[in-house]
């Protein structure tokens, strides 16, 4: 028999108990994380654009320590790789990959999204870039330099995209449900209509 021929679940199981046997966590803190887990979504990376679009001393860090950002607003980021923010102006877009895999800053952002770990869109995003956001209809001024930015096992990124004209006035919820999760990849920008 192999570990192939393993029912996954019971493997899993099997491993959770040797990590707590073994004094390496607990099964409170197993349960916890996935709690966590389960429970992030992109509403909370959202949350954070919105507070950084209205906030210059929070923006100001979370582009420094994204996780520490994250945490001041009650999201657990202990013991997960570091959060960093990149931030698109008029001059430069990024877009965020895992060529290798599908690294995402789940507790920001959620599950990543099928596409995002599919081998068309990891492949292309590196090799057409333009061409990836045009099939989600971002069109960037051909002078906006774009930036695609690998996301790994040891370091996670998400996007500070520009806030939309004509939303000065609007309060954090508001500015928060404009926000989607490709926005905070950045394949899609932030529409105020």
């Amino acid at each position: 028999m192999t570990l192939t021929d393993l029912d996954p679940t019971a493997l899993l199981s099997a491993l959770r108990a040797l990590l707590v046997d073994k004094g390496i966590t607990s099964a409170e803190e197993i349960a916890d994380r996935i709690t966590a887990t389960d429970a992030a979504t992109p509403a909370r990376g959202a949350a954070m654009v919105a507070k950084a679009w209205t906030d210059p001393e929070f923006r100001a860090l979370m582009l420094a320590d994204g996780a520490k950002a994250a945490e001041t607003l009650g999201i657990p980021m202990r013991g997960l790789p570091p959060l960093g923010v990149l931030e698109n102006t008029p001059e430069r877009h990024h877009l965020v990959v895992c060529t290798l895999c599908s690294c995402y800053p789940r507790a920001v952002l959620g599950y990543p999204p099928f596409w995002f770990k599919s081998v068309a869109y990891r492949a292309r995003a590196v090799r057409d870039p333009r061409g990836v956001l045009l099939e989600w209809g971002t069109t960037l001024p051909a002078d906006v330099v774009l930036t695609v930015v690998d996301s790994t096992a040891d370091y996670r990124w998400m996007v500070l995209p520009m806030r939309p004209e004509d939303t000065e006035s609007w309060s954090e919820a508001r500015l928060a449900a404009l926000v989607r999760e490709g926005d905070m990849i950045g394949v899609t920008v932030p529409r105020s209509i």
